[in-house]
Order: structure tokens, then sequence, then C-alpha cells
């Protein structure tokens, strides 16, 4: 069978699999790298229709270098707000196409010259000092791993043929399409890399292993397994993300039926090209990977709306996705009517403050409860904040420049300097939630006297807060003095609690790594209060 033996011949193969997967991946990053690491804004700015999300999630997943990491970051930034479920579908098709670059790249067959690559790849990691150029080594030496991952799987695979037991197996994939797409996908889910299982296969055809009868199955299932990424990243997310992770997995299974009910002349076609282009077996597996995804996305590119429409249905309830975009800053009302800019800043503002009070709100419940639901929560609404920030900001800065009567120039001032204020808060609430997650991931036991002396300056705290925003909100000098009032016994409070952590020290009630928890969450609170007032004091005009 072979001049190997079978442990060397298994060590073989999986070792190669996994210089492969990490060929693959070092290349991906070595990618992601060059393209200054903003993969994120490039989904969040160019998918303002299905059909940019498409030519989107192509150019993503070809430089990620897999369709699972572009799906999860979809979901990731619908689960965030930042794009619809209609825009993610596009996305999702994209990322189908763009991953079937990675079967075309294997399908060149430069494996003896993998090890010359990963050299060069090497050398420019190791011996050129700017980084761009060690972006291009990683990419070097990930695309030569990969191609020689490959070649010791294809050497471990090579006595696939001989055995009788693989070749009934193939036999029964050709008479039965249904256990080749079942194959495929177990292994895919199991390795989580369709680029992987693609990839043997292409090896397992070149080697005469399997046809093309019993491949292409496999090859569909290979689609259908790589959706387990997207399922996993949407587990304990937004119905939003949950609803995106569904339609990846449909699409995927729609294009499997399609393709199954027209599997004889699909095959025909396929070696039509195979043929008519003097394609390698490599490529062949290949052109038929694309021109699965390809096709798949033109039949279900214009049932986008029918798609939302059925994971909608499927996936009920009420989306509590955090919006990430401001939805007030029109820049039309800046040349056309700058005072109706400024209150449309002022409901952004507004808004973005609620944001803060809400993220405060789960900041607490994470400190009673330790339920990771919400601190997710309150990173979130930070991140919300931050963004909201950078845009508000750009936009009260073109409006500066317009003519403003002095009491809208009064009101722009208070805008700028809120936001600001609101803007750290944001910085305390994850502060909070640090400071939580160490105690956590340290066994750090409070006692319950100091567990209630927290709970009570939060929601003071809180209390403070919503009072400044509502004084905000309506320009309420009143309620402005108010905020003072308050964050008076805040600061006093602050003190009081310090003095009783001492005692608990000194009396051996409480540790060295507790007392840091409880006074550093203490002294994040007592800045809110702060920022609070601030607000406050600008309502008033001090």
């Amino acid at each position: 069978m072979s001049d190997l033996s079978l442990q060397e011949l298994i060590f073989t193969f999986v070792g190669g699999l996994g210089i492969f997967l990490f060929g693959i991946k070092y290349m991906g990053d070595g990618l992601q790298k060059s393209a200054g690491d903003r993969l994120r804004d490039i989904l969040d700015r160019t998918t303002s229709n299905p059909f940019m999300g498409v030519l989107a999630g192509i150019f993503v997943t070809v430089l990620l270098q897999t369709s699972s990491g572009t799906t999860a970051l979809t979901v990731g930034l619908v689960s965030a707000g930042f794009m619809t479920l209609r825009q993610a579908i596009g996305v999702i098709m994209g990322a189908n196409i763009g991953t079937t670059v990675t079967a075309f790249i294997i399908g060149i067959k430069i494996s003896e010259y993998a090890l010359p690559i990963i050299a060069l790849g090497a050398f420019c990691i190791f011996f050129i000092k700017k980084q761009h150029i060690q972006y291009l080594g990683q990419v070097l030496f990930g695309f030569g791993a990969l191609f020689y991952g490959l070649d010791l799987m294809s050497t471990g695979m090579k006595p696939l043929r001989s055995l009788e037991v693989f070749h009934e197996l193939t036999l029964s994939m050709s008479e039965n399409p249904i256990l080749g797409v079942f194959i495929g996908t177990v292994f895919t889910l199991i390795v989580q890399s369709s680029s992987a299982t693609i990839g043997i296969l292409q090896g397992l055809y070149a080697q005469g292993a399997v046809d093309l009868s019993a491949g292409l199955p496999v090859l569909f299932g290979d689609n259908i397994g790589t959706t387990i990424t997207a399922v996993l990243a949407a587990i304990g997310t937004s119905i939003a993300a949950r609803r995106a992770a569904l339609v990846h997995v449909m699409f995927n299974l729609i294009g499997t039926i399609i393709f199954l009910i027209l599997l004889i002349p699909y095959q025909k076609l396929i070696l039509f090209f195979q043929r008519s282009l003097d394609l390698n077996p490599e490529m062949t597996i290949a052109f038929a990977h694309g021109t699965f995804n390809v096709v798949n996305t033109v039949i279900q590119f214009p049932f986008i709306a029918l798609l939302a429409w059925v994971v909608t249905k499927i996936v009920r309830g009420e989306d509590s996705a955090i919006d990430y975009k401001p939805k007030h800053l029109n820049p039309i009302f800046i040349e056309q009517s700058p005072s109706i800019a400024l209150e449309q800043a002022k409901e952004e503002v507004i808004r973005m403050a609620e944001y803060s009070h809400r993220g405060l709100n789960e900041a607490s419940s994470y400190i009673l409860t330790y339920e990771k639901k919400h601190a997710d929560t309150a990173i979130q609404l930070e991140e919300a904040i931050n963004n909201l920030d950078k845009k508000i900001t750009s936009y009260l800065v073109e409006l500066a420049a317009k003519p403003l009567t002095n009491e809208e120039s009064e009101k722009h001032a208070i805008l700028v300097d809120s936001v600001r204020d609101i803007e750290r808060v944001g910085d305390h609430i994850e502060n909070i939630i640090e400071l939580v997650d160490y105690q956590l991931a340290n066994r750090v036991q409070i006692s319950d006297d100091a567990k209630q002396e927290l709970n009570d300056m939060v929601q003071l705290t809180i209390s403070t807060l919503n009072d400044s925003i509502q004084a905000l909100r309506n320009f309420d000098v009143e309620l402005a003095r108010t905020v003072i009032s308050k964050e008076n016994l805040i600061d006093k409070m602050e003190r009081t609690l310090r003095k009783k952590h001492i005692m608990r020290l000194n009396e051996g009630s409480c540790t060295g790594d507790a007392g840091i928890v409880f006074v550093d969450i203490v002294s994040n609170l007592e800045r809110i209060g702060d920022h609070a007032v601030n607000i406050a004091e600008a309502v008033i005009g001090d």
C-alpha cells in the first residue's frame, strides 16, 4: 500500500492539516495588517446596499482568507447595530464567493516552491525592520506554509486509493449524493475551515481517489459546514445577529438543494470547463467551488428581502441591538438651516447621554449579579458612545463654521462640552466592568456590607446622571442645581466608604485585593458624578 507506516501516514496528514490551517491564518493576518486592520470600517462604510455588501464581503474575505471570519465579523456588526440584516445578507453572499480564492490559489500547484517561499517570508520577518515588509513576509510565510501543508496532506492521503473501504465509500457517495453532503458537512464542522476540507478534496480528486460525481456533493457539504462559525458567533448575541447567522445557514442549504437537483447537468458543465480550459484536477474543484457560490449568489440575490422576512419569522422577538450610528445628524441642515442642525445635534447628544445612563445601569447589575450579559451590554454601549462622540463632534465642528446667534452659540458650546463629559462617563463605566472582571477572574470576595455600600453609591450616581441628562434635555436650571447637590452627597459618600474600607481592613474582614476593587469602583463612580456636574454647570452657565 505504501512504504510509510500507518502511524507515519496519519501523522503526516494531521501535521499537514495543522500547517495548512496555520498557513491560511498567518497569511490572512498578514493581509489584514497590510490593509491597516480596518476591515470592520470597510464593512461599515461600504454596505450601503446589498450589492455593495456582496462586493465588501468578497474583498474582506480575500484579505482574511476565511469566509467564517467575515461572517463572524458581520454577525458582530449586526449585533452592534452597525449593519442591517439586509446589508448583512449581501456581505454573507460575498463572503461565500471570496472564500473560493483559496481554492484557486491551491489550484496553481506550486508545492515544490513552498519551502523557498517560507524561507523568503521568514527572512522578511526576522531581518527587515520595515513594518510593511514584515507584513509582506507574514503573507509569504503563510502562503508557503499553505502549500507545504497541502503537500504533506497529499502524501498522507495517497494510500487511500488502494483501500477497498474507501473505494466503496466513494461509490456510495456517487450513488447517494446526500451521503457526500453529510460527510462534507461533518468534516468541515470538525475542522471549522471549508478551505481546509476543500483543499483535501482537491488532493483526493487529483490522486484519483474520488471522482467528480462523488466529490461535488462533498463540496456542497463543505459549504454548509462552514456556517458553524457564524452560528457559534451568534450564540448569546442579539436577535438580529442570530438572524444573520441563520441566513448564512439557509443560503448554503438552499444552494445545496438547488445544485443537488441539477447535479448531473452541473457535473457535465464542470467537465466541459475542465476540457475547454485544460484545468488541472485541483483547479477543476476550485472552478466547481467558485461556480457554486457565484451562481448561488446570482440566484438568491433578488430574494434578499424574502430571506430577511423568512428568518425574521423563524427567529421571533423584538431586536434589542444597540444602534451605533447617529440618527439625527443630517448634513443638509448644516447648510440650509444651522438652527435646525443645532437642535438635531442636541437630540443626538441626549441619545448618547441615555446610552451612558443605560450603561451605568448595566454596570450596576453586573456588580450585583456577576451575569456576563450585563457586562457585554455595557461594553457595547460604551463602544456606541465612542462612535457617537466622533460623529457628533465632527458635526458640531462643521456647524461652528456657520452663522449662529449668541444664544445658539452658547447652546453649541454646551453641547460640545457635554459630549466630552458623556464620553468620559462611558470610559468610567468600562473601568467598572474591568474591575468586576478582575474580581471574578481572581476570585476576589467582597463582603455583603461592601456590596450594599457599592449598590447605594451606584444608585445615587445613576440618579444624579439621569438628572443631569434631563437638565440638558430641557435646559432646566433648577434640575441642574439639584445635580450639584446630589454630587456633593456622592463626594461625602466616597469619603465615608473609604473610611469604612480602612476599618474593614484593620479588622481583617477585607482582603487587599477586595479593597483595590472596592476603592477603584467607588473612585470611578465619584468621577461619573463629577462629569454629571460638569453637564449641569454648563446648563446653569457657570
